[in-house]
């Protein structure tokens, strides 16, 4: 854990929101490389960045906000304070893809080929994003007994929750999984229809997010005391992204 990037003075530069930059700029570059395929120019390939980042920040940190507001509700002038980590990523999921397709609706682009365009893009920024978790000592996981554990500074969040055990590093279990997630995107992106890489990243997204949060210890909450929030988001994407995928590769008759 090491959330404190560099200190200038009174000022310090977190790695949270360095990793956050390079996330932003990673999707820059891959919406750009890949905007011919939706039929867009570099400007507007830009554009659709900024309003999916500007838009997921927001409804990430709001989800958070929600789920955690009594840490909040007596000092809300910490609501603003998104450098020290606090993000729910379905929150910005869901925000970040009701702009883009109203983005799309307004420009008259194909939805889904700017869907698929966004997907690898999406993998790529969320990687980056949960090394940040990692350096930040949020979303952390489970305690455990594996070679693999890692134990959190005394009066961190993990060693507060867990006083001191061993915990999954659960936040590179699921970058390393967006590393692979971003790499399928991207081949399916420029080598078969539209629609199939969105669905594609539908399903196993969710899927990886159910297993994923099998691992997590930084929350208690469930559903039902069987799975938790993102576990039942999780099972929802699934069937969805499954229903689309055999659409788009059955019925839809446009072209690649």
């Amino acid at each position: 854990m090491h959330p404190i990037f560099i200190e200038i003075g009174s000022l310090s530069i977190r790695w949270y929101g360095i990793m956050a930059a390079l996330g932003f700029l990673a999707a820059v570059l891959l919406v750009s490389y890949n905007r011919k395929i939706a039929g867009m120019n570099r400007d507007q390939a830009t554009t659709l960045v900024f309003i999916g980042v500007f838009a997921g920040i927001i409804g990430a940190r709001i989800a958070y906000i929600i789920q955690f507001w009594d840490s909040y509700k007596n000092n809300l002038m910490e609501v603003f304070r998104i450098d020290r980590g606090g993000l729910v990523f379905y929150g910005g999921f869901f925000l970040a893809m009701l702009c883009i397709i109203l983005y799309c609706r307004k420009n008259k682009f194909d939805m889904w080929r700017v869907l698929d365009i966004v997907a690898p893009a999406l993998a790529m920024g969320h990687m980056f994003g949960r090394i940040g978790c990692f350096l930040n000592g949020c979303c952390f996981g489970k305690p455990t007994e594996c070679f693999l554990g890692v134990v959190y500074p005394p009066g961190s969040p993990p060693d507060h929750m867990h006083h001191g055990l061993p915990v999954h590093p659960v936040q590179l279990y699921e970058a390393s999984a967006n590393l692979i997630l971003f790499g399928l995107m991207f081949y399916l992106v420029r080598n078969t229809k539209r629609g199939i890489a969105t669905a594609s990243y539908l399903i196993a997204y969710g899927m990886l997010r159910f297993m994923d949060e099998f691992f997590r210890g930084d929350h208690i909450d469930s559903i039902a005391g069987y799975f938790t929030r993102a576990q039942a988001i999780g099972i929802i994407l699934i069937p969805v992204g499954i229903v689309l995928l055999i659409y788009f590769i059955r019925y839809d008759k446009k072209n690649n």
